[in-house]
């Protein structure tokens, strides 16, 4: 499974993000989640526990400080600064502060570039993370199930986790942010079974968020059996939103 053991790694090609220069906020060589995704690409919780401490923000001054001049100074394309790492990066207790970092040490040396933050959005109901969240680009926020019973079955996530919580938060943006949803199938799951489909599609509605990530696995999962779906399939379950205008990108 993928591990980062830099805080700050890449750039590596993307193909939601293009040329991605990666930034890992949790211990190096493991992985620590609130979540257990059937698909992550980090493998489960228990066979992959992080090891060290996470990096504060003058740690990771410290890094984009060697890395983003060279960088610049070889004139490499770096389309998007991208949190995602081992694990949730907002799980960083110093995440507000190494947003502010990292803003400043992009509009210094890489200014082209789009701040991202892939996240499980658990933990926004924290004032300082969604202020921090609200100053980046691309704030990615993920729901891939419409029910807690869905959550269960692809991201086993940590006690008191409810979708309608998240949907709650989410609503602070304001419609200003990314939505993320994996579609599979297998381990449970299926995006295509009617009442799944219905209910994701009224959290888009109620959200109205500026774009959606629409993705399928690409790389080795921890559950076995799992399918991915193709961009025609993935194209034609969206339909009815695309058809009322949401902006939907769709990455098989």
């Amino acid at each position: 499974m993928l591990r980062f053991e830099d805080i700050v790694f890449g750039p590596i090609h993307s193909r939601r993000l293009g040329s991605s220069l990666g930034v890992n906020l949790l211990p190096p060589e493991g992985k620590l989640c609130n979540f257990d995704c059937i698909y992550c690409e980090c493998g489960w919780n228990k066979d992959s526990r992080g090891v060290g401490r996470m990096p504060d923000k003058e740690a990771v001054r410290a890094a984009m400080e060697k890395k983003f001049p060279e960088l610049a100074a070889d004139g490499v394309k770096v389309d998007s600064i991208t949190f995602s790492g081992n694990g949730e990066p907002t799980l960083n207790p110093d995440f507000a502060g190494i947003i502010d970092v990292t803003v400043e040490m992009r509009d210094r040396y890489l200014p082209d570039a789009v701040i991202t933050v892939l996240s499980n959005a658990t933990m926004i109901s924290r004032p300082d993370v969604l202020g921090a969240l609200k100053k980046i680009d691309n704030p990615v926020m993920k729901i891939d199930a419409p029910t807690d019973s869905g959550a269960r079955t692809v991201n086993r996530p940590a006690a008191g986790y409810h979708v309608e919580d998240v949907v709650r938060n989410l609503s602070a943006f304001g419609g200003d942010f990314i939505l993320q949803t994996m579609f599979l199938r297998g381990g449970g799951c299926d995006p295509a079974d009617a009442l799944w489909l219905e209910g994701w599609m009224d959290i888009v509605e109620r959200l109205h968020p500026r774009e959606v990530m629409v993705y399928t696995i690409d790389r080795e999962t921890p559950e076995k059996g799992l399918e991915k779906l193709s961009a025609e399939e993935m194209s034609a379950l969206v339909k009815p939103l695309t058809d009322k205008g949401f902006n939907i990108q769709i990455r098989g």
